[in-house]
């Protein structure tokens, strides 16, 4: 992993291809208990937490980080899920998605990330009408973020010659 940004894109590009119901990814900066006032998004929706639980150095800022990933799985429903309710299958919609987010990261890896598994999901109170989960999951990644990146370049007004060493 060279930054965070790097994950995000990986970890947002992978659900949107494998949950196609999703409407909405983004970073978590809770968003739904904010509606009114922040830009309205379209759901459902995932939103995306980063923090660490454990950091290794390795040297040359390197680190070895075993990353908590909290997956916010928003779906604003009026509909009911009680057995016999005419629309139960729209508001069960939302367990497929959760089902489909686990299918997709539990067990996954990539350019960015390794060793992705699940270790905990709850709701959470929104005091709305939608509804929240918390997914978390725990990767581990390398950290690279605070090497110095160098590119290649070259010398403004400087030419080289070739020369040939007589041995």
């Amino acid at each position: 992993m060279q930054n965070f940004k790097e994950l995000y894109k990986e970890l947002a590009d992978k659900i949107t291809a494998h949950v196609p119901q999703l409407k909405w990814v983004d970073l978590w900066n809770s968003q739904v208990y904010n509606l009114e006032d922040e830009h309205p998004f379209p759901t459902p929706a995932v939103f995306l937490a980063f923090r660490s639980n454990q950091m290794a150095d390795l040297g040359k800022k390197v680190q070895n980080v075993t990353a908590q990933v909290d997956v916010f799985v928003f779906y604003e429903t009026f509909l009911d899920t009680f057995k016999g309710a005419y629309n139960q299958q729209d508001a069960l919609d939302f367990l497929d998605i959760m089902d489909q987010l686990n299918q997709t990261l539990h067990g996954s890896g990539g350019d960015n990330y390794s060793s992705m598994r699940r270790v905990s999901y709850s709701p959470v109170d929104t005091g709305g009408s939608g509804n929240l989960w918390s997914i978390t999951y725990e990767a581990t990644l390398m950290d690279y973020s605070a090497q110095k990146v160098y590119e290649e370049g070259g010398f403004k007004d400087v030419e080289v010659q070739p020369y040939d060493v007589q041995l």
